[in-house]
Formats: C-alpha cells, sequence, structure tokens
C-alpha cells in the first residue's frame, strides 16, 4: 500500500516511528507533500534519510497573499533532488482564502509552469473553487493527482482529462456520501489513496493525529463502496500511485 499524500514534517512523531508504524501496517512507500520552502526542504531530507518516502515540493495555497509567502522560484532547484517526484501542494481555496483569489491564481499558475518545466507531476488542492481549477489546469499537459478528492463539481473534468483522484480519510465520513459516489466513477487505473497525515483522520480514529499507517482504513471504505476487495485495491492503488509519481 501507498500513502500519496502526507506531511511527515508536521507529524508529531519522528519521521522514522512514523514509516515503521506504517510499515507494520503495510504501508511500505510514502509520498510527504512540502507546504513551502522551510517546510520542503524538511521533507526533502527526511525523504533522503528513509528509503520508503519520496517527496513533493510546493508552496500551500493557504499562504498566497501573505506578507510572508514564498517565492515559486525557490522551488527549482529543490525539482532536482532525486527523490523530488512532484510540485506540489497547489491550487484554489476559497473556502479559507477567498479574499486572495488574485494571488491564489498566480501562485498555482507559477507552480504549474515549474511542473511543467521540471517534467514532474502536480498535485492540487482545491476547496470550493472547482470550476476556476479546471480552467487553469486545462492548459497543463502533465500528470495531474487531485489531492484529498473532495469536490464532486471536478469530477467530470477528471474523467474527460484522464486525472488522478485520490481520497483520504474524509470519504468513511457519514456525511460524505457525495464522495463515495465520486469514488464509485474513478476508473480503477485512476484511483489513488491518502492519509493527508496528521489531519483527517479516518472515521475509527476521528479526533486522533492521523499517520499513513492508517490509509488501511481508507482502503477499506472504498473497496466497500466500489464492490472489491481490500488487499486488491490496495495493490491496485498502489500500482496507479507508482505510475503517477514515476516511483521505482
Amino acid at each position: 500500500m501507498i500513502d500519496t499524500h502526507a506531511h511527515l514534517d508536521h507529524c508529531d512523531d519522528e519521521p522514522a516511528e512514523i514509516v515503521a508504524r506504517a510499515a507494520e501496517a503495510g504501508v511500505d512507500t510514502i509520498v510527504s507533500i512540502g507546504t513551502g520552502l522551510a517546510s520542503c526542504r524538511a521533507v526533502v531530507g527526511i525523504a533522503a534519510a528513509l528509503d520508503p518516502v519520496w517527496a513533493v515540493v510546493g508552496i500551500d495555497t493557504h499562504k498566497a497573499g501573505r506578507p510572508d509567502v514564498d517565492d515559486p522560484a525557490g522551488l527549482l532547484p529543490l525539482t532536482r533532488e532525486p527523490k523530488v517526484v512532484a510540485v506540489g501542494e497547489t491550487g484554489l481555496d476559497y473556502h479559507y482564502g477567498a479574499d486572495h483569489k488574485t494571488e491564489q491564481r498566480a501562485l498555482f499558475e507559477a507552480q504549474l509552469k515549474i511542473a511543467s518545466d521540471a517534467g514532474l507531476p502536480i498535485v492540487i488542492h482545491c476547496r470550493e473553487a472547482a470550476a476556476d481549477t479546471a480552467a487553469v489546469l486545462a492548459g497543463f499537459e502533465g500528470t495531474v493527482v487531485l489531492h484529498c478528492f473532495s469536490e464532486p463539481e471536478l469530477l467530470g473534468p477528471a474523467l474527460e482529462r484522464g486525472y488522478y483522484c485520490s481520497f483520504a480519510g474524509n470519504v468513511t465520513y457519514g456525511s460524505a456520501e457525495s464522495l463515495r459516489e465520486a469514488a464509485r466513477a474513478v476508473p480503477a487505473d485512476r484511483l489513488l489513496v491518502e492519509t493527508d497525515s496528521p489531519y483527517l483522520s479516518p472515521k475509527p480514529l476521528r479526533g486522533r493525529r492521523n499517520e499513513p499507517a492508517n490509509v488501511v482504513h481508507t482502503i477499506a471504505a472504498l473497496a466497500a463502496v466500489r464492490g472489491e476487495g481490500a488487499a486488491e485495491l490496495g495493490e491496485r492503488t498502489a500500482a496507479n500511485a507508482r505510475a503517477a509519481f514515476g516511483l521505482q
């Protein structure tokens, strides 16, 4: 099993301890996401030190419009690090960032260009901004991963354009029937799973800090929704992750 989206530098425990617990649960690979230049350097270091970990470098959309927002150009040298497999997360969030739509879009477009120039996939955050996110992505020709898929309005563009849809612990919540319906519609070769650790703990563990080992609960929920075996779905989503991110 592969957790395609975790923030190991945000977790309370040491990365080595988290990786060990994940391995015990059958999660043999973790993609750790940076959220700013300092965070990106941290996850690149974690990936260099721990074989099961790969890094994604980006500047979180929630930083857009802040005076301390990092210059995206600082990501360029990081994209050349040997275990960096994508750029992100980036995108649009109109729930928390509606006052900075212009700045969000500029930050988003800058990171799309970096991903394109580097020949890397892009990892997308979208909340209450489906139409604008789809419009910005329309010109991007690389691999797209829709992280923590939570906008059913993006399902149409995702299916049409062959985007990967990654589901997190929120798909297990009682109120998330629309997400489960979307998960049924995602082609088998475009489905991914993640934890978004240390956030979004799945239903059996809500209220606790999340970690990659818990991706097993999301896999079980998706398997039930899709009428498949959990072991088979775990293997298939791992194969999809290896294809999406070019993991060795």
